[in-house]
């Protein structure tokens, strides 16, 4: 479409179109444009051209700032005023949902689960129809209501003589003469302590320092017909006294049978509360394990960074946070521990005895492994930092500087160097406590089905109805529905690999975008304007059916799908496509050609040419021969590589590539950058698994280019961030005119105070 430069009245039926006038944002050069609604288009061109100031500063950022006024004026100023983009005016635009590559969530706590809404459905689905089982014998966890356990009484020991009662202290100390006073107040005759039964007398106690069971008898009994009303009145009351608990003493052979309302297990006697949503959520105390909060995994002393080298003495710097000898209060305190119990710090420390080294590092000569592991701390807020009156140890130590809230940054960061993150023992990883991971559905926990991979997890969910009871498939019907058209939404846009435990800050900024576009299909909105920012980055060719197909139902229920991209399979499959430029920068901001996109295809535009073959990408005669050194990586384990052994040729360009969720980023990104980091600049990084590598002499330095974010301060710009505008000011500096003026570079920087407008 070409340039206009006036506003012309919009046409009728003017509401099947979004109609934009005057775009001048950023690089466009006063730009009219006519965008079919309900439609999937896709704006196109080279690098810079002015896709995304068209898509995302102007159309976006009008629809957000119309959403805005609608507000009332208390609201706003509390979120503010939006800037209206450069433009004369746009007509026929309907709310707006951007879905850009920049949204990617940082919260540790954020994974495909949550954030796609599918675990808190399976919350739902555990807490009412989950099965629980005892957690020490594996068997099935009962619960009895009132009349139930009056029956069962009534079934197993009829004409037996039993005696009721109701527990009052469960595995406590105390000497308890006020609950025995209490007790014998209300009429109560007879209590059993630690499985004796006794007689209730004034002023009775037991010993204050032992573990005790008490229990008060409600009432003693045979068990006939005629006792049944008795029996009832008598359970209601033992019930309510042992807070839904029961225990029933068969008089003839002194057993003990118990009784709950909530889950109990038969044979260990152990209960769990009744089920929740919160209880499996790892972002609830009511869920979460107690040790990692919930993470997953928690921060534990790396004792290679600790004492990197056995061969070094205590005296020269063996035990890196302690240092080399000096004059010092915490070196004085190892001195006089070193006197006292004759250890000698001038030899290597591989020849210290065992019992010296706990001493040296934890202040004792006997320790357990959760003293040498554990980071919990309860240190107060206005606790010592640098000085402790008794030598609490090395480890000790560095663990309460890393633990205390008064901590300086500088500290911190000094002591994070001797800490490493691990999965969490107690929970193995999975988040949550223990009793939440012994509730069942179809002999699956929670934790198991957001391990699995989603293409293995609908599969899953296809079939589970069949294998469930009728009355949990009544409960769980429409869950069930609920999650399993939300999980076909992700294998729809190609991501069968993901599992719902997966991180979100570990996702690439195409899965994110593809995750929230997901969402937004499940939602099944209407009318709404859909902006997407290059959905297929990250996508392997394989794939792109899918993706289309995705952006196609989106648009089929109603909506108008706006996409910026330069994939050729999404722009072939658009219903109109619009190409901007035709070159980069103040080059570009002009349409080229829009309209069908074989209609495009005849235009002369860079990009038509090479849709239409008559450009091409030149592969290079003969490659690169490299310097002929390798960097060799052999066992590779993590995520789901099978022991991977791959031979990296030096100063080559090398491509590593394969369908989406193979294992390329868990190989370079989380296994090889890692190792290469740890060892040019001592990173904290921790690599993957893997057995060997080999090679690392042969480079100093490693650079990696993700896709996050340069910077967000608004001083950042190209200039600055790539390091050039250093050279530029050093330049000025350097004039006469600035020398005679005593000017230093820091006067042509707008982050000083001397060189920024003071305006």
């Amino acid at each position: 479409m070409a340039t206009k430069k006036s506003i012309t009245a919009a046409p009728a039926g003017a509401n099947e179109f979004i109609e934009v006038f005057g775009a001048k944002e950023h690089n466009l050069k006063n730009i009219d444009i006519k965008i079919p609604k309900n439609k999937l288009v896709v704006f196109t061109g080279v690098s810079g051209s002015g896709k995304s100031s068209l898509a995302f500063d102007t159309i976006y950022n009008e629809g957000q700032r119309r959403y805005m006024e609608s507000f009332s004026a208390y609201a706003r100023q509390f979120v503010g005023d939006m800037e209206r983009p450069d433009v004369d005016k746009i007509t026929g635009l309907s709310p707006v949902i951007s879905i850009e590559q920049k949204t990617t969530n940082k919260n540790p706590r954020s994974t495909v689960g949550t954030i796609t809404e599918i675990y808190d459905f399976l919350r739902l689905l555990y807490a009412r129809v989950g099965e629980a089982y005892s957690y020490n014998t594996g068997k099935k966890m009962v619960k009895f209501s009132e009349e139930e356990i009056v029956q069962s009484i009534f079934k197993k020991y009829k004409n037996k003589k039993i005696s009721l009662l109701a527990p009052l202290v469960r595995g406590r100390k105390g000497h308890y003469r006020e609950l025995f006073e209490d007790v014998r107040k209300k009429g109560f005759l007879k209590v059993r302590v630690d499985g004796e039964i006794l007689d209730l007398k004034e002023r009775m106690q037991v010993d204050r320092y032992k573990i005790h069971d008490i229990e008060v008898v409600v009432d003693r009994m045979q068990v006939t017909d005629d006792m049944k009303v008795r029996l009832s009145q008598s359970v209601q009351k033992t019930l309510q006294m042992g807070k839904d608990l029961l225990f029933m003493l068969i008089n003839d052979d002194n057993s003990v049978v118990q009784f709950s309302k909530q889950l109990m297990c038969i044979d260990t006697g152990i209960s769990y509360e009744e089920p929740s949503p919160n209880a499996f959520s790892f972002n609830s105390p009511y869920g979460a394990c107690p040790v990692c909060k919930g993470l997953g995994t928690v921060f534990q002393i790396n004792m290679d960074a600790v004492i990197p080298d056995r061969h070094v003495s205590v005296k020269n710097g063996g035990i890196v946070p302690l240092g080399e000898e000096r004059e010092a209060h915490v070196y004085k305190q190892v001195q006089q521990l070193a006197k006292k119990h004759k250890i000698n710090l001038d030899k290597p420390i591989k020849e210290l005895s065992p019992k010296a080294m706990n001493l040296l590092l934890y202040g004792k000569e006997e320790i357990d492994e959760s003293e040498a592991s554990d980071v919990e701390m309860d240190v107060a807020d206005d606790s010592p930092i640098y000085y402790a009156s008794e030598y609490e140890g090395i480890v000790n130590m560095v663990k309460r500087w890393f633990a205390s809230t008064s901590t300086t940054d500088a500290m911190r960061d000094w002591v994070e160097k001797y800490f490493q993150l691990k999965p969490c023992e107690t929970c193995h990883g999975t988040r949550l406590k223990k009793e939440s991971l012994w509730f069942k559905v179809d002999e699956k926990n929670i934790a198991e089905l957001s391990e699995m991979d989603l293409d293995k997890l609908y599969a899953w969910f296809e079939g589970v109805e069949k294998r469930l009871e009728s009355k949990q498939n009544l409960i769980a019907k429409d869950i069930l529905k609920e999650i399993s058209e939300r999980l076909r939404f992700l294998l729809d846009v190609g991501l069968t690999y993901l599992t719902l435990y997966r991180p979100s800050r570990s996702l690439s900024g195409g899965e994110y975008q593809r995750i929230r576009l997901a969402t937004q299909i499940g939602s099944q909105l209407q009318g709404i304007t859909y902006i997407l920012d290059e959905p297929s980055i990250g996508l392997h060719q394989r794939d792109n059916q899918r993706l289309i197909s995705a952006l196609q139902n989106l648009r089929d229920i109603g909506n108008s799908v706006l996409v910026v991209e330069h994939d050729k399979d999404i722009m072939l499959a658009a219903d109109h496509l619009v190409d901007i430029g035709p070159r980069a920068g103040i080059f570009g901001g002009n349409i080229v050609s829009a309209g069908t996109p074989a209609e495009v295809l005849k235009s002369n535009s860079d990009t038509a040419q090479y849709l239409n073959g008559k450009k091409k990408i030149a592969i290079p005669d003969e490659v690169r021969k490299g310097n002929g050194q390798f960097i060799e990586l052999n066992g590779a384990t993590g995520n789901n590589l099978k022991n991977v052994s791959v031979k990296f040729p030096l100063g080559k360009l090398v491509l590593i590539t394969g369908v989406s969720g193979s294992g390329k980023s868990t190989l370079i990104n989380e296994t090889l950058y890692p190792l290469l980091a740890n060892y040019c600049y001592k990173s904290k990084v921790q690599p993957l698994g893997y057995k060997s590598i080999k090679g690392l002499e042969n480079i100093d330095k490693v650079i990696e280019i993700d896709q996050s974010p340069i910077g967000r301060t608004p001083r950042s710009n190209p200039a600055t961030y790539c390091g050039f505008f250093t050279d530029i000011r050093t330049l000025f500096a350097a004039v006469p005119e600035a020398k005679i003026r005593g000017y230093n570079a820091g006067r042509f920087s707008f982050n000083v105070k001397t060189g920024r407008c003071d305006v």
